[in-house]
């Protein structure tokens, strides 16, 4: 079970607190000049593959994000929380604006054969866009086992014992190795990035390469045709007595007269 080399997805988004504009044309939302940072399922997936290795679990933590330029400060990032070197897979900004989760599953695919990884390690769901896909398309495109929206991750005899979190609980399966796992919300809580941290990262190795150097196309499969802001509520209001609900009520003819 030791010497494990983990791989880590960590891809850059917008900024949770970030208040998100749609474009006037309704091509997209506006990234530019908008806080940007790493996926917060992603950095619950770094910190649990840096426990791994305090555990004497894995060797070596390999992270990877799939974008432009700014790309680097996310694996600058995961570099500080304890990930070993990073891979910067390059893709122009046109490009990237169409990059769907099938496109990064493949080049993760490719990563995860090329470094000869143990474990594909993502966050369950990218806040921007939700898909909730790249994980599995990974574990298909590998034929391996995986285990999706892990609250829990033990040893136990060469395998994995994982605790999943499903709509009617929980659920604990066992999977061998090589195996993909997507990190839940409840895994754990993600340290801070220490000051001497950040600065060893500046120093550890980050690879450049393109998707063509792993064969992989990224043309678009499917277009967006319009992304509207969500329909604004309806402010409520406060009513003295039940009575007077009741009223509105029938009114609104959601209960009969």
């Amino acid at each position: 079970m030791s010497g494990l080399r983990v791989l880590v997805g960590c891809k850059r988004v917008i900024d949770y607190a970030v208040k998100i504009r749609v474009k006037p044309d309704n091509t997209g939302v506006i990234t530019e000049g908008v806080k940007h940072s790493m996926n917060p399922f992603d950095e619950i997936a770094v910190e649990e593959a840096v426990r791994m290795k305090e555990k004497k679990l894995a060797s070596e933590i390999i992270a990877v994000s799939c974008g432009p330029t700014q790309c680097q400060e996310t694996l600058r990032t995961a570099m500080a929380m304890g990930a070993d070197k990073s891979i910067h897979v390059e893709v122009d900004a046109a490009s990237y604006e169409n990059l769907q989760p099938l496109h990064v599953a493949k080049i993760l695919a490719k990563v995860a054969q090329d470094v000869k990884a143990d474990i594909v390690f993502t966050g369950k769901q990218a806040i921007d866009d939700d898909c909730n896909q790249t994980g599995q398309m990974v574990a298909a495109l590998l034929d391996w086992p995986q285990a999706t929206f892990a609250s829990k991750i033990e040893k136990a005899n060469g395998d994995l014992t994982v605790t999943r979190e499903i709509d009617g609980g929980l659920e604990t399966i066992k999977v061998q190795l090589p195996a993909v796992l997507t990190a839940d919300l409840r895994l754990n809580e993600p340290r801070y990035a220490t000051l001497p941290n950040i600065m060893k990262a500046k120093k550890k190795k980050m690879e450049k390469k393109k998707p063509e150097d792993y064969g992989v196309d990224i043309g678009p499969r499917q277009s967006i045709l319009k992304v509207e802001d969500p329909p604004v509520r309806q402010a409520g209001s406060k009513l003295d007595s039940v009575e007077t609900l009741v009223s509105k009520l029938k009114d609104a003819g959601l209960v009969p007269s």
